[in-house]
C-alpha cells in the first residue's frame, strides 16, 4: 500500500494540497521541486541558484524518505528558457554524475519567476 510522506517530516514548507511524495514498492515517486530556497523559501532571481536549490530540495526530501541522490532512477525536468539549459545541464551533473533516465520539458510557468523544477522517481529500502 502507498505511505503518504509529508511535508512534517521532510522539514520543509509545503503546499496544503500537494504531498511532496508517496512512496510504494521500493519507490519514492515525488512531487515538482522548485528552487525556493529551503531555509528561506524565497526564490532567487538566477537559474543557476534555482537549480540548486531545487536539487536540495528534491536531496533533503529523498534522505528524510530512506532514499537519496544516487538511487534516482528517473527525473522529469522542467525548464522556462531554452537558453537556460546550459546552466541546469552543468548544475545537474554535480548533482546526478550516474546520469539517471531524464527527460526535459520547455514549459511556461504559471509564476515567470520560477525557472526550473523537477520531480524524479528513486529507489527506497521498505
Amino acid at each position: 500500500m502507498a505511505q503518504k510522506v509529508t511535508w512534517e517530516e521532510i522539514g520543509q514548507k509545503g503546499f496544503n494540497n500537494i504531498s511532496p511524495a508517496y512512496k510504494s514498492n521500493g519507490h519514492i515517486f515525488t512531487a515538482g521541486n522548485v528552487g525556493l530556497d529551503p531555509v528561506t523559501n524565497e526564490l532567487p532571481e538566477d537559474v543557476e541558484q534555482q537549480t540548486i536549490n531545487a536539487l536540495e530540495n528534491l536531496k533533503n526530501l529523498l534522505e528524510k524518505s530512506g532514499s537519496s541522490l544516487d538511487r534516482v532512477m528517473k527525473v522529469l525536468l522542467f525548464i522556462s528558457d531554452r537558453a537556460s539549459g546550459p546552466i541546469v545541464n552543468k548544475v545537474y551533473a554535480k548533482y546526478f554524475p550516474h546520469s539517471p533516465a531524464r527527460t526535459c520539458v520547455m514549459v511556461q510557468f504559471p509564476d515567470e519567476a520560477f525557472k526550473v523544477e523537477l520531480e524524479a522517481i528513486a529507489e527506497y529500502d521498505e
